[in-house]
């Protein structure tokens, strides 16, 4: 229920502050009124002159901006955290992320191709082409996202032990960010720049029917992934208690790993690739809530990711920055002294390893 509130809080705090002050009546007035803009004009307000157009460019900042990066924050830190708690899970491992496996590397992979490549083969940088190039990234980072997954489940059926597909998965990371690197030697500056820009990070790439459906995908696809609470329970025990209680390791892992990929691939195709969230707010969860079992951890871990990245949204358009923080720069200086601080009081309890 705290996690709720300060959900909630922080989603009326990402309305209501950053970079251009705006009246808390006057974006009080653009959400009542949101349906129906024609009335902004009409409404009673003290600035006097100019208040149709001032509400007509706050209005557009509020719902065009604010409220979409808002809504993207939830969604992604969502996503990112639950994918990072499945990849600990399956692999036991705490160092385990939504990357680990190379996917958000193919992610980069693809749009690398799209975006390095455009100037050179088509003539024209994809940069300068607005929407369509950002639609040509978000389609790139999806079909590269996947095209490794596919990798990574005909890998995963081949061999047996998960230390071995996770050294598979970070030698495919690896292959990928060499591909990645020649193909930026090679490309102009001005493609260099923007495939640079998409890896920083950003919750403010998604508006309008974009957003839309991302929040569609993202509220299919979190449900769905709370239906593995069951098989990821049973793949603690370790595998061998887990197959005498009837599971099928290799099927569970490969619905866990496929349910993990495309929630990053998802997120990476809209935001970029968002670091730091699917590894860290896993522990915050299990210090915060004391628990292994994933029928609480996994709500948890939703709620928690979440809510840390609206703070990082926050910080990252706080006043006096001149437009807007990388996403991937806040969240790591924001989470990891959250975390350590978390998990210190954890060991000094006696609770953690």
């Amino acid at each position: 229920m705290l996690l709720l509130v300060a959900i909630l809080l922080l989603l009326v705090a990402n309305l209501f502050i950053g970079t251009v002050k705006i009246p808390v009546a006057d974006i009080l007035r653009i959400l009542l009124s949101a349906f129906d803009s024609s009335t902004l004009p009409k409404l009673p307000s003290p600035l006097g002159e100019g208040l149709g157009v001032r509400l007509e460019i706050w209005r557009n900042i509020v719902l065009s901006s604010r409220l979409p990066q808002a809504l993207t924050a939830i969604m992604a830190g969502a996503g990112l955290a639950v994918s990072g708690l499945q990849m600990q899970t399956v692999f036991r491992n705490p160092l385990a992320g939504p990357s680990v496996l190379g996917i958000s590397n193919g992610s980069a992979l693809g749009v690398a191709f799209v975006v390095l490549l455009s100037g050179q083969l088509g003539g024209v940088a994809l940069s300068r082409l607005g929407y369509l190039g950002d639609a040509a990234m978000s389609v790139a980072a999806i079909v590269g996202a996947l095209a490794v997954m596919m990798l990574i489940l005909w890998v995963s059926q081949k061999v047996k032990g998960n230390v071995t597909l996770l050294i598979i998965g970070v030698m495919i990371g690896y292959l990928a960010n060499a591909i990645i690197g020649v193909l930026k030697f090679l490309s102009p500056e001005e493609d260099v720049k923007a495939f640079v820009v998409w890896g920083l990070g950003s919750f403010s790439r998604v508006s309008g029917d974009e957003m839309l459906l991302f929040v569609v995908l993202m509220c299919i696809l979190l449900p769905l992934a709370c239906l593995l609470v069951k098989p990821m329970n049973l793949l603690l025990l370790g595998d061998s208690y887990a197959a005498n209680l009837g599971l099928n390791i290799r099927r569970s892992r490969m619905l866990v790993i496929v349910s993990s990929g495309v929630l990053v691939a998802i997120v990476t195709a809209y935001c970029g690739p968002i670091m730091f969230i699917g590894l860290a707010v896993p522990h915050l969860a299990r210090a915060l809530f004391r628990t292994s079992d994933h029928r609480i951890l996994m709500p948890a871990t939703m709620l928690c990711g979440a809510a840390l990245a609206l703070t990082c949204n926050l910080i990252a358009r706080m006043p006096g920055f001149e437009g807007a923080l990388p996403v991937n720069s806040v969240t790591a200086l924001v989470g990891a002294p959250v975390i350590a601080m978390v998990l210190f009081r954890r060991r000094k309890d006696g609770i953690g390893e």
